[in-house]
């Protein structure tokens, strides 16, 4: 009698063991594609605020009336555009 619960506790403990190890892959598999997604997202949000910078862009071209916050957003981020160019320029001359 004892013999038999030994082996229904051994086979209970091996088919945790397996079930163990499938939601480990799966855990390994799910953070893989959390990862995956999230890379994506960043790179969709990054492309937004690219599409957003040209918007802003168009309508200083167009002069067309820009909010005061825009405005200085995008001097500033003209003045990273520039500051980034001569860094180019500097970096190729040598």
């Amino acid at each position: 009698m004892i013999h038999e619960e030994l082996q229904k506790l051994e086979k209970l403990a091996h088919q945790a063991g397996q079930r163990l190890q499938l939601l480990s892959e799966e855990n390994a598999q799910l953070k893989q594609k959390l990862a995956e997604v999230s890379a994506t997202l960043e790179e969709k949000v990054q492309e937004i605020d690219h599409f957003k910078n040209k918007i802003k862009i168009s309508n200083i071209v167009d002069n067309r009336p820009v909010n005061p916050e825009d405005s200085a957003e995008m001097s500033d981020l003209i003045n990273n555009y520039i500051q980034e160019i001569d860094q180019l320029i500097t970096y190729l001359s040598e």
